[in-house]
């Protein structure tokens, strides 16, 4: 797998190590994901799922020994086992008073701000989005966007980028808890979850429908405040709360045009075309060639900071110039 820098360096090859290589199932991970299938379905599980239930578990399992290593990165993993752990808090019986959607919708919005959320967006479930062998009962989801510090994402794949990447996953649990909680002490039922460890459904899908922004070729979302810097969790719940809706302002478009992360990639994961996935064309990241480079270094983002959205202050004025043209 070549190494490719953005800089105009001479790349060195990179090769995963053969420790590694030898967990490697015989499935390929672009066949888990749906890979050039034409009709539409659930997602199946592949990372961050209950290790012993996929066939990519033993690479998750020795990826995560890797990690115990870097102390402050274990920090923040055992952070966030506490705060999965943490029991939610009771339903209280007696229902709160009687609020509209968009009254419900603004509570949300307020106290998921509150909370630090960066973004806030409501959204009807789809039963596409749940991962195959789970249930959810919910009709809406709550999704949450917290924002990265750019200057230590800038050091991808570094171990510096990492620990920022899981210090706002926590962030981001902490606010899916304290909007959950919430809502239960207004009579409702509702669970928060947080990355990294997948929960019952596909959050980018529902961050799309919520508003958040477009699908970026890197595989991750690009808002239009803060690029592609920022980590998704949500709250799911059935509070009749008015919902939102898709947004576009270019950065599509742009991306067709731009090579950055592309080029920026150590392994080749990132395609300059959309790829058939599950029946949707989208841009999609190569899973079989990003996982071993993402596990030796205990996680990557290096596509991330090298898009022009992310760097701090340009998503503003890009999405402003590129509405015009819509």
């Amino acid at each position: 797998m070549p190494h490719r820098k953005a800089s105009k360096e001479v790349a060195q090859p990179w090769t995963p190590s053969e420790e590694q290589m030898a967990l490697w199932p015989e499935i390929s991970g672009n066949e888990i994901n749906g890979l050039g299938e034409p009709e539409q379905r659930r997602p199946t599980p592949i990372y961050w799922h209950d290790p012993s239930a996929t066939p990519h578990g033993p690479l998750q399992r020795w990826m995560g020994a890797r990690s115990a290593s870097n102390t402050e990165l274990l920090g923040l993993v055992l952070e966030n086992a506490g705060l999965q752990d943490q029991p939610q808090a009771p339903v209280e019986p007696t229902a709160a008073a009687a609020r509209t959607p968009e009254q419900w919708s603004e509570a949300l919005r307020d106290v998921a701000r509150g909370a630090g959320a960066e973004l806030v967006g409501i959204v009807d479930m789809d039963p596409q989005w749940v991962f195959e062998g789970y249930a959810v009962a919910h009709a809406k989801v709550v999704m949450i966007g917290v924002a990265m510090d750019y200057d230590p994402l800038n050091t991808a794949p570094e171990p510096e980028a990492s620990a920022e990447v899981m210090k706002q996953y926590n962030r981001g649990l902490r606010v899916a808890l304290e909007v959950a909680d919430w809502l239960r002490s207004q009579g409702e039922e509702a669970e928060g979850h947080s990355g990294p460890q997948a929960g019952p459904i596909n959050l980018i899908p529902a961050a799309l429908a919520a508003g958040f922004g477009e699908l970026g070729k890197h595989g991750s979302i690009i808002n239009d405040e803060l690029g592609a810097r920022f980590r998704l969790a949500c709250v799911l719940t059935s509070v009749p709360a008015r919902v939102d809706a898709p947004r576009q302002f270019g950065a599509d478009g742009f991306c067709e045009n731009c090579r950055l992360c592309t080029a920026a990639c150590p392994v080749d994961a990132i395609h300059d075309e959309k790829q058939l996935v599950r029946g949707v064309e989208k841009w999609y990241v190569d899973f079989d060639r990003c996982l071993p480079f993402f596990n030796e270094h205990q996680g990557c983002a290096a596509c991330l900071p090298i898009c022009p959205w992310s760097r701090p202050g340009v998503a503003p004025r890009l999405a402003q110039k590129l509405g015009r043209r819509l």
